[in-house]
């Protein structure tokens, strides 16, 4: 079966002269036989020379900038290979190396990739074109490389095609994790996913929230942009601005670019710290005119840079402010120091990027310090005309430790340990194949073995994880000045997988704190008490600091929402960093008004002993009696007493106790009070009443003895259910913002009510009986007096409503009803009687007394009589008797001896003269 097959010429380069190269081996940096061949992509040179127009010829252009730190890279992977093949790992199998420089141009690292896939031994470099590649065999095995990720994505996706085994040493794009986009591709360093998320958690961790992002317009860039922008949210930190640069520096607007990146830092004085996802001499062009500004900042570099000795000895670059970087974990690399010591003992013949070095360092032979390595930097090939004598190349290759002086460990380390991964996959793949024929495996048989190979380096253990990385964390280093020299220090160790900082000493973690003091937000720091309150902006962080309310606290700085107290038990004044118990408060025996309130009770309870005094001292007199007798008296005189003493149980601290007796003790005594009076009330009304029917229905009604109990009764029947089904209790009244009332709770204000309800009952009744009889002899008008004392009792005891959830000195306010509501019954009841005897002892006799009586009972039937004129008038020609006036000339002189009875006791009335029947009059 015939396969189509396409020939395609190969695309050539300028190395180490200004010519074009003649034949495709022109195109190789470094080159070394074997029995397999691994290939090699290292950005040594920094650019391509740029043309003023766009190509005309399908040429790739001169490279210029000689990177030394790349060269090391070079020399490291050559290193690892000759390490190998001095070892017993693959059992006499020579791996051999072609190394090539991309330029740091994705056009000349394809071209280099069509040389790899071109058919092994074939003449004219040729990649063939098949259905089926599993047995094709191409130039090499294996490609270790590129650096930079967007050429690295361009070179896996030609090498997919053959499957063949691409390890990178640097590349770091989230994407290239991706199996189905890039399925042949492996690394030995970190996804930038871990690198963004370990920035996000360094910026969060120093307290900044507010920073700038520089990247380049490359995948690369773009990718880790996106990156840190979720990682960031993801940590409340907000970018205030993001510039982008082109990414290649033969594209001349990167001088524009830089200096409005610049004038936007400038402007942005809030951002102290910004993020570089830069490439080297992006860095170093960045840096140099930052310093002539005056820029001072903290920057954040990427693992692209963070170690970079070009960019570390720049010149005054310690006035940019700090750096802190990621890099890759270093290792032991002391094999490579000792291969750099004999490296001018090494031939140059197949080695022309060593060879370019010997002439780059040989014009620079007179620069020293810094200035050597950016001699050998910008130094193009084209200006090496004349040939370097040995001696010359032999002399600079001594100078002590510039090369190591270059060297990036993290770097070097991962070159090794891509190397490394594929010696122990040749051997596993080896052991059953005779490797030294090149056509024994092919690439994607490799492929496979590489995916799931172990391999260690000293005491550590390596392996890809499903995405083809090797995950082995950061070193977070610090730039720091040293004797004048700046110098990078390995701060903390980065641990992927507890995402965590691992500060290598005190010195260091100290180093770590006087970065928190540089700040870098967007608003000023919101101090314990305050609050965040977002603004406008669209940025979280821009904010404005709100203190907290009322009963609310926040005990950190920068909080979002303030806390709430528990409002039953604490609370918190405006401002407030902390939440305070509430005080426990309640009617105290100390407390100023409680002292009044009982001082009043105990004068109270003073008048009702003296008032017994004066009225068992003067039990047979007219006043005595005419109160309703010396057991009535004493009854009230009793519940004046009871209720004067329930308001002790109002203070102090409330106990079940006192809570159930202090309402029930009022409330019986008061209504066994009322109760009498009432009795009283329509006893006089019955006395002084002339209508027949109204005297009938309170002769039926008036029952003393029984009268009292059952009004008492049912009060005691109300207190009894209150007391069994619902019972007051000591409760807390939490309702007060900072206090906590001890109180005893009604436990049913239905039931309070009722109890108060009744008594208010009783004394309207009382009330209207006595408005009645309000008109009795001046000297002895009780009825009025009762009035008087109703009357101060609704006042009293209306006004208790709308006060009575008065909070701690709610106690108080019943307190000083309840006195009220007893000084005004016991002022307008007895005090006129003791009065009258103690100061007017003429009027407190039976014949003063009856006089009284007889001059108002006159003076009724007077008035009855001329009320019936009227009638005897209109009739006064027909002779009628007037049985309506007799009948009431009748009952008014039994109401007179009921009144006399009344007032003077029983058996008196005996002895009242009769008053002699009026005739009837016809007119007046």
């Amino acid at each position: 079966m015939a396969l189509l097959i396409a020939l395609i010429t190969c695309s050539v380069m300028i190395l180490a002269t200004s010519q074009p190269c003649q034949t495709p081996d022109d195109f190789v940096a470094v080159t070394s036989p074997g029995h397999i061949m691994i290939g090699g992509l290292f950005p040594i040179h920094e650019k391509m020379t740029s043309s003023e127009e766009h190509p005309r010829r399908p040429q790739i252009r001169k490279c210029l900038n000689f990177e030394i730190s790349v060269f090391l890279q070079t020399l490291a992977m050559i290193h690892s290979i000759e390490m190998i093949n001095n070892s017993t790992l693959l059992s006499g199998v020579k791996l051999g190396y072609e190394i090539y420089d991309t330029c740091t141009e994705v056009t000349a690292a394809m071209a280099t990739t069509l040389r790899f896939l071109s058919k092994f031994n074939c003449s004219r470099e040729a990649v063939a074109f098949q259905c089926d590649y599993s047995g094709y065999v191409p130039r090499v095995k294996a490609v270790i490389g590129a650096g930079y990720s967007e050429i690295t994505m361009a070179v896996s996706r030609m090498l997919s095609l053959h499957l063949m085994p691409q390890v990178s040493y640097e590349s770091t794009a989230e994407i290239l994790s991706d199996k189905i986009r890039f399925p042949s591709f492996l690394r030995t360093v970190p996804s930038d996913f871990y690198q963004t998320k370990a920035m996000a958690r360094l910026i969060q961790k120093s307290g900044w929230d507010w920073i700038g992002i520089l990247t380049t317009d490359d995948d690369y860039g773009r990718l880790a942009l996106d990156a840190l922008a979720v990682q960031a949210a993801a940590e409340h930190v907000c970018i205030a601005f993001k510039e982008v640069f082109p990414a290649f520096l033969s594209d001349s607007n990167i001088e524009v670019r830089i200096n409005q990146t610049l004038e936007k830092i400038i402007a942005e004085a809030q951002v102290n710290v910004i993020v570089v996802f830069l490439r080297k001499f992006h860095i170093f062009n960045l840096f140099d005119k930052a310093i002539k500004r005056n820029i001072n900042k903290i920057w954040i570099a990427s693992d692209n840079w963070s170690t970079a000795t070009k960019i570390v000895t720049i010149p005054n670059v310690k006035k940019i402010g700090k750096v802190v970087g990621f890099a890759f974990r270093s290792g032991n690399t002391s094999s490579f120091h000792s291969f750099l010591q004999t490296l001018h003992t090494r031939p140059l013949g197949s080695n022309r990027a060593l060879q370019e070095f010997a002439r780059l360092s040989a014009t620079c032979a007179h620069a020293r310090g810094s200035e050597l390595g950016r001699c050998l930097s910008n130094y193009s090939q084209g200006t090496l005309t004349y040939e370097v004598n040995k001696d010359m190349q032999r002399t600079f290759f001594m100078r002590k430790n510039f090369l190591w002086h270059y060297t990036e460990p993290g770097l070097i380390r991962s070159i090794q340990l891509a190397v490394f991964a594929l010696g122990h996959a040749l051997r596993d793949l080896c052991q059953a194949r005779d490797c030294h024929n090149p056509s024994a495996f092919q690439p994607w048989e490799l492929l496979d073995v590489l995916k799931n190979v172990t391999f260690t380096d000293g005491a550590d253990s390596f392996h890809f994880d499903a995405n083809g990385d090797l995950n082995t964390g950061y070193d977070v280093v610090l730039w720091k000045e040293t004797n004048g020299q700046m110098t990078i220090n390995k701060m903390a160790e980065y641990d992927l997988q507890n995402d965590v900082f691992i500060f290598t000493n005190q010195e260091m973690k100290s180093e770590f704190g006087k970065l928190k003091q540089i700040l870098s937000k967007c608003s000023k720091e919101c101090s314990p008490g305050q609050m965040k309150k977002t603004t406008r902006s669209q940025h979280i962080c821009c904010y404005e600091c709100v203190s907290c309310p009322e009963n609310h606290y926040s005990n950190q700085t920068d909080m979002d929402h303030c806390l709430i107290c528990n409002n039953e038990s604490h609370w918190a004044p405006v401002r407030s960093t902390v939440c305070f118990e509430k005080e426990v408060e309640y009617l105290g025996w100390s407390d100023a008004l409680a002292v009044l309130l009982l001082a009043l009770s105990l004068l109270g309870i003073t008048f009702v002993l003296a008032i017994a005094i004066i009225f068992t001292r003067n039990l047979n007199t007219p006043v005595v009696k005419s109160s309703g007798g010396v057991l009535v008296c004493y009854v009230i005189l009793l519940c004046h007493f009871l209720n004067f003493g329930s308001t002790a149980f109002f203070i102090g601290k409330p106990r079940d106790f006192t809570c159930k007796a202090r309402q029930t003790l009022f409330g019986v005594s008061f209504t066994l009070c009322v109760s009498c009076i009432l009795m009283k009330s329509l006893k006089i009304l019955l006395a002084f009443s002339f209508d027949p029917k109204l005297q009938n229905f309170l002769k039926c009604l008036y029952k003393p003895v029984p009268f009292v109990l059952t009004c008492t009764g049912i009060q005691v029947a109300i207190c009894t259910l209150w007391l069994i089904l619902a019972a007051p209790a000591v409760g807390e009244n939490v309702s007060l913002p900072r206090v906590i009332i001890l109180e005893c709770e009604e436990g049913s204000l239905l039931a309070f009510g009722t109890v108060l309800g009744y008594i208010a009952i009783l004394a309207f009744i009382c009330f209207i009986s006595a408005f009645k009889g309000r008109k009795l002899p001046e000297n002895y008008n009780e009825a009025k007096f009762i009035t008087f004392g109703m009357l101060i009792y609704f006042i009293a005891w209306i006004t208790f409503i709308p006060v009575y959830a008065f909070g701690k000195y709610s106690p108080a306010v019943e307190v000083i009803l309840i006195l009220t509501s007893n000084y005004g019954i016991l002022c307008c009841m007895f005090f006129p009687k003791c009065y009258v005897i103690l100061c007017k002892q003429e009027t407190n006799t039976k014949s003063a007394f009856l006089q009284l009586i007889y001059s108002y009972s006159s003076h009724n039937t007077d008035r009855l009589v001329v009320s019936h004129g009227p009638r005897a008038i209109t009739n006064s020609n027909i002779p009628v008797n007037d049985t309506s006036s007799g009948a009431a000339a009748t009952a008014q002189q039994k109401s007179r001896d009921f009144q006399a009875q009344a007032y003077l006791g029983r058996g008196t009335a005996a002895n009242v003269p009769k008053v002699p029947r009026r005739k009837r009059v016809s007119s007046v």
